[in-house]
């Protein structure tokens, strides 16, 4: 999804009366299932738009995004997986993600 097309909704969603968070990837190492700059949209009733990684990790940030906009306090995450424990585990890539939940007003 387009960066803009993110923006537009946080615009839309805020015009609503809807809390909103917005989720950036920040830093990325090894393999990542996004680039860095990609966005995840949450609203105060978990609708998101935009992708900051995928599976378990989606929907990680996901809680925390709801978390941010309760406390109104943003949040750094790193995820991440070595290559071995990703090989353990099935996985075809290792590597980590940081991500910035920012509440938005």
């Amino acid at each position: 999804m387009a960066e803009q097309d993110i923006l537009n909704t946080a615009q839309q969603w805020l015009a609503e009366g809807r809390d909103v968070a917005l989720a950036t990837v920040v830093e990325t190492w090894g393999s990542a299932p996004v680039p860095g700059g990609s966005q995840l949209l949450v609203d105060g009733q978990t609708n998101f738009i935009g992708s900051v990684s995928g599976g378990c990790v989606e929907t990680a940030v996901i809680g925390e995004a709801e978390e941010v906009i309760r406390t109104g306090q943003p949040r750094m995450l790193e995820y991440g997986v070595t290559n071995e424990m990703a090989w353990e585990v099935g996985l075809a890539c290792g590597g980590r993600i940081k991500v910035y939940v920012e509440p938005i007003r």
